[in-house]
């Protein structure tokens, strides 16, 4: 009788909870309201722009992620049920947010950030699985990763979530406002601001101690989203900070580009005014945390008080091959007093990029170019990367922080190279992982010693 009892009727019982399950799925896949509200929740975590290769059909994963330890694919979520998530249940898709573990019990890198997702309530995270399953399901598998060994273990990640995973949910504080409480989760949980614009450890966790400090993304600078006013947005106001997070671009501040840009191409200016007014409280709210990438601003630099638009006055005198590239390439669009010709994004001064001394940002743009969606239209911004050499775009850009900063760039030809091919991580940080989870495993292993009674001998 047991083993019929195990044989059969468990596995019965199996099956119609699957079923049921599916079946619920469907349901919820099919309710208008939920998958409208879904749709809305996955725009604002920005879902999209990981899970899309530039060109190719939305969401069907295969974008490529460049780590320090090989490259890692995203992967297809349309609900296809061998190449996407056509067969995970709601456990599933909930367990791969919070925990960071699919399907299967695989455990997921943490370039998908469910350290941010654990803070997603449980509702909203059937929310978007019934926006993704009421998507036509498309058969794209995802490229194989190369990831160098021992970070191909995936069991290994089990001790960086330990370090780094809090998995916990987002709880409304009740001494804040429902504004502050909504900013707070749309900021750190939806939006995972923290994943770009936190500086990571040795280990790649978030660097709790530094929130929204600023670091370094793909090559470009993620600057301080605190409210410190020399290197974070303390001087930006309340205006400026939701016209920036709802357009790119705001005025004497300049305009978005980048990682940035992308964010808000595909995600927060689809926001409704009163979700980007609630990021803007909790924003202005935080500790601020001096220093970081943010650069201290010149509105008003030496060689831009006797120019103007059409002119580079007195200033701009002498042979420099920067300003030679620039008044051939440039002052067309951004103008000699950096205000934009053509259309207002195109406004240098107050520009956070020209003021950076190591002028980072404004080297990748002009590698890469920009591209942004405005009531307007579809502003851009070619790329130079084929048209100057090496030396030739570091020249311009020592220029254009020069003049619309005042603070003196060095970029090398070299630093441009190493733009163009993407930074190579040094050579010793592969081990850096290893060697700090062999270093708790043997701290864990000492504690058990300790506790563990030894046998006397007579």
């Amino acid at each position: 009788m047991k083993r019929f009892f195990a044989r059969r009727v468990v596995p019965a019982f199996a099956a119609l909870a699957c079923i049921a399950g599916l079946a619920s799925t469907a349901r919820a896949a099919g309710d208008p309201a939920l998958v409208a509200r879904g749709a809305y929740l996955a725009t604002a975590a920005d879902c999209v722009a990981c899970h899309t290769v530039p060109g190719q059909q939305r969401f069907t994963g295969g974008r490529a992620f460049s780590l320090p330890f090989g490259t890692l694919y995203s992967t297809n979520i349309t609900p296809d049920t061998e190449t996407g998530i056509g067969s995970w249940t709601d456990d599933d898709f909930v367990r791969a947010l919070h925990e960071g573990i699919g399907k299967g019990g695989v455990h997921l890198y943490p370039a998908f950030p469910y350290a941010s997702f654990t803070g997603m309530s449980r509702e909203d995270a059937l929310a978007i699985k019934a926006y993704l399953f009421s998507l036509p399901p498309v058969h794209s598998p995802a490229p194989e990763n190369k990831i160098a060994f021992p970070f191909n273990l995936r069991f290994g990640m089990a001790a960086w979530n330990l370090l780094y995973n809090p998995d916990k949910r987002f709880t409304p504080d009740p001494a804040q406002s429902a504004d502050w409480n909504r900013g707070s989760y749309l900021v750190n949980v939806l939006g995972h601001c923290a994943e770009c614009h936190t500086p990571r450890t040795l280990a790649f966790g978030l660097d709790q101690s530094r929130p929204l400090a600023g670091t370094v993304v793909d090559g470009w600078k993620a600057y301080n989203i605190t409210p410190d006013k020399q290197s974070g947005i303390g001087g930006w106001t309340d205006e400026a900070l939701a016209q920036f997070l709802a357009t790119g671009h705001a005025e004497g501040h300049g305009v978005a580009s980048g990682p940035m840009a992308e964010a808000i191409e595909d995600s927060l200016r689809h926001l409704t005014p009163q979700d980007i007014h609630a990021m803007v409280v909790y924003l202005k709210s935080v500790p601020p945390q001096p220093g970081g990438t943010g650069p201290v601003v010149n509105t008003d630099p030496p060689a831009l008080a006797q120019t103007v638009a059409f002119g580079p006055g007195p200033a701009a005198s002498g042979p420099d091959l920067g300003r030679h590239i620039f008044e051939g390439s440039c002052a067309s669009c951004h103008s000699w007093d950096g205000t934009g010709l053509q259309t207002p994004y195109a406004g240098l001064r107050g520009d956070r990029s020209v003021n950076d001394p190591d002028a980072t940002n404004v080297v990748q743009i002009v590698l890469q170019g920009a591209n942004l969606h405005t009531a307007a239209g579809v502003v851009t911004m070619p790329s130079f990367a084929n048209a100057y050499t090496d030396a030739e775009i570091a020249a311009v850009a020592n220029y254009v922080v020069g003049r619309f900063g005042g603070t003196p760039a060095t970029v090398t030809a070299a630093d441009v190279a190493r733009a163009r091919a993407g930074t190579p991580p040094p050579p010793w940080l592969p081990y850096v992982l290893p060697a700090i989870v062999l270093a708790v495993l043997l701290a864990l292993l000492a504690v058990v010693l300790a506790l563990t009674p030894r046998r006397r001998i007579a």
